[in-house]
């Protein structure tokens, strides 16, 4: 028995990712849906709290707010990225060649290193004009998704009124019901703090990164700060490599080592001060995923769904991991997938035992724990 579950358990999991890859073209827009769905709504949220003269103002007027902020900023993006990518992907190219001119003229003998091909392979992984492509590439194929995008999105704002009646018609039971729904409020209470503190943090680390690269003449400062805002969504590695591609385009469009000195440490006083001493303050507890596990994660949905999986498969991991961590029995799976395996996330006793039911008995049942 434990022989055929393991067999099947083995099939499943091969065939999920096997449908991820051969459905990219429709799963990975009901993801990005899915994302500014909540992001909408949790925007919405945020309007609502806002008291003017002691009046709030209604939830529809706050959702319609929400979703014109982000019409607002989707166009400035479209905007903005559509008018610099050509100018970036043209200048890679020299970027390209001067990095490896570079590389092959360091300040101290590397003779050997030549010989053994070892500056040859450092170049070609660096490739510079592949990145900016890739990046384009995605950018385009997330645009021309838009409109199924648009329609995911309005099918979950008609789907969510119902969300209420479909838990109360699931449990059957008014207790159990008012357990559900308090698991609920706090998981999203948990969600919604992680996402709002890493969106203040994230855009915080994007902002002054584009100041001081603007302030340093770097080229293309605008795209770096972007690309450092979204790295910043991805913990430890995406911090490394928001630090070492802006340093990298630095040694690139200057002829010495000062520019790319003084990016290098900026960018990475920057990351260290938001990340390590900021965003821990802020998050009060640690939602911070095992680097080996971020590392697992970017190269399996790197393979399955390219750029944008290794954006969006993070933050998703540690929403899950927020979940988990709220159930005694899935708890010891979020132990695993953290960073230093304390969660600090409380749980409810009466959690230990929860499941679904409508039946009478099992109403009884709970009526007489309680």
């Amino acid at each position: 028995m434990k022989i055929l579950n393991s067999t099947a358990t083995a099939l499943l999991v091969v065939l999920v990712f096997y449908l991820l890859i051969v459905g990219k073209a429709l799963l990975l827009p009901l993801i990005i849906a899915i994302a500014l769905w909540y992001l909408i709504n949790t925007l919405a949220s945020a309007f609502a709290v806002i008291s003017v003269a002691g009046f709030h103002f209604p939830q529809p007027v706050c959702l319609l707010a929400s979703i014109l902020t982000f019409l607002l900023l989707i166009l400035a993006l479209v905007n903005f990225l559509g008018s610099t990518f050509d100018d970036v992907l043209e200048v890679m190219p020299e970027y390209q060649q001067n990095l490896t001119l570079r590389m092959e003229n360091l300040p101290f003998d590397v003779g050997a290193y030549q010989e053994q091909g070892l500056m040859s392979l450092i170049t070609e992984w660096i490739d510079l004009p592949r990145y900016a492509a890739s990046m384009a590439a995605s950018f385009a194929g997330i645009l021309a998704s838009g409109g199924l995008i648009l329609i995911y999105i309005g099918f979950l704002f008609l789907e969510q009124g119902n969300f209420n009646k479909k838990i109360a018609a699931l449990v059957a039971n008014p207790e159990k019901e008012k357990k559900v729904r308090r698991i609920l409020n706090r998981i999203r209470d948990d969600i919604r703090k992680y996402i709002s503190i890493k969106m203040f943090t994230s855009s915080l680390t994007g902002v002054l990164s584009y100041a001081f690269l603007r302030a340093v003449d770097v080229d293309f400062a605008g795209v770096w700060g972007l690309l450092i805002f979204l790295l910043n969504f991805i913990p430890t590695v995406g911090s490394i490599v928001a630090t070492i591609f802006p340093a990298m385009i630095a040694l690139a469009q200057s002829d010495g080592y000062t520019l790319f000195l003084m990016v290098l440490m900026g960018i990475g006083v920057l990351q260290i001060c938001i990340g390590n001493i900021l965003e821990p303050r802020l998050m009060g507890s640690s939602f911070n995923l095992s680097p080996l596990i971020i590392l697992l994660n970017l190269a399996l949905w790197g393979y399955i769904w390219q750029i944008p999986g290794m954006f969006l498969c993070v933050p998703f991991l540690i929403i899950i991991t927020i979940v988990l961590s709220h159930f005694p029995q899935t708890r010891s799976i979020a132990i695993i997938l953290s960073s230093d395996g304390k969660l600090q996330i409380p749980v409810d006793p009466a959690l230990a035992s929860f499941s679904f039911g409508s039946s009478a008995a099992t109403s009884d049942k709970d009526s007489a724990g309680e």
